[in-house]
Order: structure tokens, then C-alpha cells, then sequence
């Protein structure tokens, strides 16, 4: 009112000078009943509260200048409390608020300062800084547009305006990855998109979920617990804790931060998923120790088998089931299957010692001492134990061995064969490969099979003799044991 009363529109300087001496002690009944009237004493009010309000927002407006955000804040607070229809004071405080990052405050204080004022340009400009900040794009849009129209050539609601929409895309580049699967894409874009919305919550979240999927767990447990840092029932940030863990083979401590998560949101999808994989895989993995225990390898074999195909994301714990598998797949003679399941284990846990150590086992098993070696060789390197050095030495003799001729295998044996089975089976092989046996073959063949009968000589002259057996399995050379001559030939068959 008192833009209205008075002379002309106006009051006079003395009744201005009056309105200040009020202004600096109380109202008295006597102060209102010698008003003239009551347009006197509300104008008075008015203007007491304006100019304290004026205070507060110059104060505010010198803390802020220095950079102290929480002062100016208080002052600017001050300001609206005393003037509440200022649309200034209210973009102010918005001004102060985004400096603090207390994005959504601050777009609370905006939209209130554009409500009061529709004209007001730096309030739509903070509007939608706010909303770009938050990640919304498309309303950040809409006031920079609005900017705009009030102020054509604004040169920085333009370049706003062209964040908004190289937003947009990266938004629709990391929804298209996502479907596809390409999680390495969408990490690459929600960077991006969180240099420009840096409050984004739901970016952030997007990006941790991808880095859990990528198995990168201690990048994604920093994005979440940052979040949850700032909002403890973020369902959201605890589905992405809990899907770590889950990934980690952490099952029980996943179920619960999946089960926190439905709490604060009872439609969340993907935690429900989550949860019942989490309890199906364990249950059924459960189950096959359980059998396996038992000495029950083929329940147990089938059993894995189930747990797998749970859920294919999951690289930890499918690590340790085909692990699982392989380790009844040699209970059940499956040697060739183990191999394949322990190097499918490693393949998807390439430090999974356990896997390295059965395959190499499955390995030695099926004579391939190549293989073994360069198994036991990468789990030394790892983990130089002296069980580790024992296990890559008997490999490497194995191998040795495996190079020389198997004489075992020249006359027809086991390498746990009796003296009396050698003899047997020496007489024969000499039998089957003798020269006059052949005498009527051609030449080619009768010079193969002399060279057999030879070997045959060979084998049983070191297996036939204990010292020599030891030897020869313990992987001795015999070159130089006096058996044979310089031109590797029997000097006496037995």
C-alpha cells in the first residue's frame, strides 16, 4: 500500500522520515491510534519489512562475493522471510544453492522465482541449469528456449541449450548399449553425461550398474556408496551395493541389500530379479555340495550343471561351479569334460588358482605333461609354495619322461606291471617282431620290424633289471648305465 498512498503516489519526505524513526523501535497502541489512518500504518509495515529485507539481501549479496555460500544463504533466507513476493531474493538463494550443489533446492528456488516474476531471465536461466544439473534434459530445454525468447542473442542460454541436447544423445547412445549389451558404451557416455549433470543420480547409478556387469565391483561400490552417502534409502544405490556383492559370491550379504532395496521400493524390478537369482543360485549350489559331499558325483555333476545356467552374469560364482563340476567330472572318469570345465572356469577368473590346480591335475591324468607344466608353472608364479614347487617338478619329470621311449608301452604294460608280466609279455612281443618271423616280407618291413624287436630287446633289458627300472622311472638317462653301446644297440639281451 504504500506504493499507493499518499500524495500523488507518494508519501512526503516527512512522512517518510517518520516511517525510518518507527522503524527503529516498537509499535505503540498511541504510535497507531495517532496515525491518520489505517493506510498510514500498513504502508508504514511495508515499508519497515522491505528495507530490512533490502539489508538481509545486501549482506547476502557481500558473503557471496566472498564466496561464503552458507552466509550468503542465511542472509538470502533472511530476505525472503521478511519480503517473501521478491523474485529476486528468491533467485539469489538459488544462485547460492547451486554453489553449494544442493541442485534441487535450488530448482525449487528458481521455479518460485519464475512464478513470481515470468519476465525474470536469470530465474529461468538457474531453472534450467538446475534441471541439466539433475539430468533432465528436456526441461532444462524448455528454459533455456524460454530465455531465449526473452533474450535472443543470450550467449550462454545458447551454449546451455546445446549441452541439453548433446545430453539427449548420450542419453540415447547408453539406452542403445545397454540393450545391446555393450556396458563398456554406456560407461563411456554416463562420463560424459555427468560432466554436464553433475548431481544426476540416475546416471550414476546407470554407470555403476555397468561397472558391476563389467566386473569392475570396486568402482561400482564407490559410485553407490557415494549416493547412499547423501540419501541412505536409495533403492537404486542399494541394488547396485547389493549386485556387487552378489557378483563378489558375497550371496547372503547380496539377499539383504536386495531385500532393503524392495523396502524403500517395493516395484523395483531388478532387485526382485536379483534377489531370486541370488537365492536360486545358492540354494542350488547348495545342493550340489551337499551331493558331492555324499560321494553322490553324478547328482552332484547334474547339480552344478543346473546352478549355471541361473544366471551367465555372474563370473565368481560360475567360476567355482564349473570348478565344482570338473572336480565331480573326475570322480565320474569325465577327464576331457573336466578340462573344458576348468578352462572355462579360468577363462572367466583367469587368477582362480583352484581351476589351474585340478586342470593340471586332469592333465597329468591323461598323460598331457606339457600342459601340466605350464599349468603348475602359472600356479608357482602365483603362489610359490612349497607344495606348488614339489607339484611343477613331478610334472616336468612326467614330461621328461614322456620324451624317451615308453618302454612300457614298446612291450604292452601297465607302468604297474609284475616281473612276471614283462617276462610274458617280452616273450611275446620278441615272438611277434622276430626277423625269421618276417623273413619273407619285404625289405621295408622286414627292417621295421627288426627295428621293433630291438626295442623289445631294449624294454626288457631295463625293466627286467630293478636298479635300472628305478631309474628309468624316476626318470634317470640310462645312456651311460653300460645297457647299450655308443650306437644306442644291445650288448646283451636277456
Amino acid at each position: 500500500f504504500i506504493f499507493l498512498g499518499g500524495k500523488n503516489g507518494m508519501y512526503s519526505q516527512f512522512e517518510l522520515n517518520k516511517f525510518k524513526a518507527y522503524e527503529r523501535q516498537p509499535l505503540s497502541c498511541h504510535d497507531i491510534q495517532a496515525a491518520t489512518c489505517v493506510p498510514y500504518v500498513i504502508g508504514l509495515l511495508l515499508f519497515v519489512f522491505s528495507s530490512r529485507a533490502e539489508g538481509f539481501k545486501e549482506q547476502g549479496n557481500a558473503f557471496y562475493s566472498k564466496k561464503d555460500y552458507s552466509e550468503a544463504f542465511n542472509y538470502y533466507t533472511k530476505a525472503i522471510d521478511a519480503s517473501p513476493k521478491n523474485a529476486s531474493y528468491y533467485g539469489n538463494r538459488a544462485a547460492t544453492l547451486m554453489m553449494l550443489c544442493r541442485f534441487r533446492e535450488a530448482l525449487e528456488d528458481s521455479q518460485q522465482a519464475v512464478r513470481l516474476d515470468d519476465c525474470f531471465m536469470k530465474g529461468h536461466l538457474r531453472e534450467g541449469k538446475c534441471h541439466l544439473s539433475l539430468g533432465n534434459a528436456m526441461a532444462a530445454s524448455r528454459c533455456f528456449q524460454k530465455v531465449l525468447e526473452l533474450e535472443p542473442s543470450n550467449s550462454e542460454a545458447q551454449h546451455e541449450n546445446k549441452n541439453a541436447s548433446a545430453l539427449l544423445e548420450y542419453e540415447r547412445m547408453a539406452d542403445f548399449g545397454f540393450g545391446k549389451r555393450d556396458f563398456r558404451k554406456v560407461v563411456y557416455c554416463m562420463d560424459r553425461a555427468l560432466v554436464l549433470a553433475s548431481a544426476c543420480h540416475r546416471f550414476k547409478i546407470l554407470k555403476a550398474e555397468c561397472l558391476a556387469l563389467l566386473g569392475r565391483y570396486p568402482e561400482a561400490q564407490s559410485v553407490a556408496s557415494d549416493i547412499l552417502r547423501m540419501d541412505a534409502t536409495n533403492a537404486d544405490a542399494l541394488y547396485v551395493r547389493g549386485l556387487c556383492l552378489y557378483y563378489e559370491d558375497c550371496i547372503d550379504k547380496a539377499v539383504q541389500f536386495f531385500v532393503q532395496a524392495l523396502r524403500m521400493a517395493p516395484d523395483h524390478e531388478k532387485a526382485r530379479l536379483a534377489a531370486r537369482n541370488a537365492k536360486a543360485l545358492k540354494a542350488k549350489k547348495d545342493e550340489g555340495n551337499h551331493a558331492f559331499k555324499n560321494n553322490n558325483y553324478e547328482a552332484a555333476y547334474h547339480l552344478y550343471t543346473e546352478a549355471l545356467a541361473i544366471d551367465p552374469n555372474n563370473i565368481k560364482t560360475n567360476a567355482k561351479l564349473y570348478c565344482n563340476r570338473a572336480t565331480a567330472g573326475t570322480k565320474l572318469r569325465k577327464l576331457n569334460q573336466a578340462i573344458e570345465d576348468c578352462s572355462s572356469a579360468i577363462k572367466l577368473d583367469d587368477s582362480y588358482i583352484k581351476a589351474y590346480l585340478r586342470r593340471a591335475q586332469c592333465y597329468m591324468d591323461t598323460e598331457q605333461y606339457e600342459e601340466a607344466v605350464r599349468d603348475y608353472e602359472k600356479v608357482y608364479q602365483t603362489e610359490k609354495t612349497t607344495d606348488h614347487k614339489h607339484l611343477l617338478k613331478k610334472a616336468q619329470m612326467e614330461l621328461k619322461k614322456s620324451k624317451r621311449k615308453d618302454y612300457y608301452k614298446v612291450l604292452g604294460v601297465g607302468k604297474n606291471a609284475t616281473e612276471d608280466e614283462i617276462k610274458k609279455a617280452y616273450r611275446k612281443r620278441a615272438l611277434m617282431h622276430h626277423p625269421d618271423r618276417h623273413s619273407a616280407a619285404t625289405p621295408e618291413v622286414q627292417k621295421e620290424e627288426e627295428k621293433k624287436f630291438k626295442e623289445v630287446g631294449e624294454a626288457f633289458t631295463i625293466l627286467s633289471d630293478p636298479k635300472k627300472k628305478v631309474r628309468y622311472d624316476n626318470g634317470h638317462d640310462l645312456e651311460d648305465d653300460g645297457c647299450f653301446d655308443g650306437g644306442g644297440k644291445m650288448c646283451s639281451i636277456l
